[in-house]
């Protein structure tokens, strides 16, 4: 089973590189990402149609009506359980594409923390615990990401790489 990651996109037309996009999705292994274009009135949704045609594990859900994040990523959840098999669903709220500057600077951190993220994962798969939904299984990935950080700047820190 794969992973999946929603990415909520609204007026980042700007933000946008679309080869770089390309370039850092197509990198990604057993991902797949789900872009939800949140009723932008630029030509963002445009941006993401180019990025999706040079993409093989990448779709595109277009909101018509501004939503808030989290009906965006529940309309990303539902798009991507009724068409893929997916164990886990991440997910990117769309403050995040500016806090990374571009969404090609965010997925390239995504890119560069796949194992990571397989590895967090499995853990989730891994738990025994009560058996979840797909939507109560939501994680969200700016959070891990940040967790990951964390840990990497302790490790610098120490020389011997322990905790």
């Amino acid at each position: 089973m794969k992973l999946g990651i929603i990415i909520i996109c609204h007026n980042i037309e700007n933000d946008i590189d679309i080869r770089s996009c390309i370039k850092y999705l197509n990198n990604l292994k057993d991902i797949e990402v789900c872009l939800v274009n949140n009723n932008s009135k630029d030509k963002t949704y445009t941006a993401l149609k180019m990025i999706k045609e040079g993409c093989i594990h990448v779709s595109i859900v277009n909101i018509k009506k501004l939503k808030s994040d989290s009906s965006a990523v529940k309309a990303g959840a539902r798009f991507m359980s009724n068409k893929f098999n997916i164990s886990n669903l991440g997910f990117v709220n769309s403050s995040a594409v500016k806090e990374y500057e571009s969404l090609s600077v965010l997925i390239r951190t995504i890119d560069d923390s796949q194992i990571d993220i397989s590895i967090f994962k499995n853990e989730l798969s891994n738990k025994k615990e009560i058996k979840r939904t797909l939507f109560q299984s939501l994680f969200s990935v700016m959070d891990f990401l940040t967790k990951i950080n964390r840990k990497n700047d302790h490790k610098s820190l120490n020389p011997l790489g322990k905790y």
